[in-house]
């Protein structure tokens, strides 16, 4: 019987793994209109009151994104006063939602990634991912790597979609 030879594991294809920089942590979404009147008017001193005298330890170490749910006009000064209640807890905040959040970590994590590794050799992004990378990551990490690789492809070594390959 002749020996079964994983010829991918054998290549020179690079895979990178955004999961490889998923942070870990806790991400939460604060939806303000839980604050405004039937959730769509912004009166200021009860929605002032109701911040003051909301539990913002329970943030503690959390990546949260604030939004609103409903069609309400809210002024930027209300979450930006969110904000200044989430700041001393959380890891980081930003306005808009979970994926807006991912997307937000993952512009902080990818520009600061070495990525000479991949000189003029074969790259697969890996697909399929178990974390909620999104994916806007994606784009942003092509683009990092583009300038370094000799070709890339997406998904997985059995069944890569070519993106890019470098003229000769």
């Amino acid at each position: 019987m002749d020996e079964i030879i994983n010829r991918v594991a054998n290549s020179a294809l690079e895979v990178f793994d955004l999961e490889d920089y998923y942070p870990n942590g806790t991400r939460t979404q604060i939806d303000i209109s839980q604050w405004l009147l039937e959730g769509f008017l912004l009166k200021e001193k009860d929605f002032r009151d109701a911040l003051k005298n909301h539990d913002w330890s329970q943030y503690q170490n959390h990546y949260v994104a604030i939004h609103c749910s409903t069609d309400a006009i809210v002024p930027a000064w209300a979450t930006i006063l969110v904000t200044t209640y989430l700041a001393p807890f959380a890891q980081k905040v930003i306005l808009g939602t979970i994926t807006d959040l991912n997307t937000a970590l993952y512009q902080e994590i990818l520009p600061t990634l070495d990525y000479t590794q991949y000189q003029d050799k074969p790259v697969i992004i890996k697909g399929c991912s178990k974390k909620p990378v999104p994916e806007s990551a994606y784009i942003m990490a092509v683009q990092k790597l583009q300038p370094y690789a000799k070709s890339i492809m997406y998904g997985e070594a059995c069944s890569a979609v070519p993106l890019y390959k470098k003229a000769k």
